[in-house]
């Protein structure tokens, strides 16, 4: 009698691997199929390398010139590096949502809705695979800063580090972005949503300043902004000496906290798309 329950235990456990390595597959399939778009158009990475250059050699250079953001006595284009890094995987990860509204125009949307494949890993499947397109942006960045001679730390822990915050940081935007489609559900007015919101998010967080030189108003916004927890990890990960206001583990949570968070709603409101 005493072994039924251990067997009945053992093929619970077993349905429950099971269950779990199907859902993996799914969203890796998911997943999978988002990236391979990339590979067919290598064309969008040069067009991703203008932006964050831009910031760098142009606005970087300025800015520097200005006294006071130097944070902590440090170089400010250091400083400047993992926001832009940031804000990069931000701008690409917020309009992510338009491929969804073009899914749907061209049917492709429909074929995910009659898969078996939970919505939730619909959903995060695409999430992964802005993050994959989120690191190319690091490649972009890490190559830029050591052109310029900045003090980039390339320990490997550090390095996987960056790449865990830019996975999640591109997840959260990425789900975000799904939402507002789903919401608006055509791609003019998802275009000027996007646009009105990048700004916002960019420039009330730590991407370009110190949070000290806010105003007391908007650095209360600026902690309630998840980018602002991105480039903090990244800040310290990144830079050579890097420090955290936060901590990394606590920069980390907020993140993945908030993308679970996007992710569950996403998954709710990703089929309003096809009706």
């Amino acid at each position: 009698m005493s072994g039924k329950p251990a067997v009945a235990s053992a093929a619970v456990l077993d349905a429950w691997v099971q269950a779990a390595a199907s859902y993996v597959t799914q969203i890796a399939a998911v997943a999978g199929a988002e990236i391979s778009k990339l590979r067919h158009d290598p064309g969008e990475l040069a067009t991703r390398a203008l932006q964050p250059a831009i910031w760098l050699l142009l606005f970087g250079q300025v800015m520097a010139q200005v006294r006071g953001l130097q944070a902590d006595g440090g170089h400010y284009l250091d400083f400047l590096a993992p926001g832009i890094l940031a804000q990069s995987v931000l701008f690409a990860a917020i309009f992510y949502g338009i491929a969804a509204i073009w899914e749907r125009d061209l049917g492709v949307l429909h074929r995910y809705m009659v898969s078996p494949a939970p919505r939730s890993a619909l959903v995060l499947g695409k999430a992964v695979s802005s993050g994959v397109r989120g690191l190319s942006q690091a490649v972009i960045v890490y190559l830029l800063a050591l052109v310029m001679g900045l003090g980039v730390d390339l320990h490997p822990l550090n390095v996987l580090g960056v790449a865990l915050f830019i996975i999640l940081g591109s997840a959260l935007f990425s789900t975000l972005s799904l939402i507002i489609a789903c919401i608006v559900r055509t791609r003019e007015r998802f275009m000027g949503i996007g646009q009105v919101l990048t700004m916002p998010i960019f420039f009330a967080s730590n991407a370009i300043y110190p949070i000290a030189l806010m105003p007391r108003w908007l650095q209360v916004i600026s902690s309630i902004n998840p980018l602002t927890y991105e480039v903090d990890g990244l800040r310290a990960l990144m830079l050579t000496g890097g420090a955290t206001s936060y901590g990394l583990i606590p920069d980390a949570l907020v993140l993945a906290a908030t993308t679970a968070a996007l992710v569950t709603i996403a998954a709710r409101m990703y089929p309003r798309l096809t009706t």
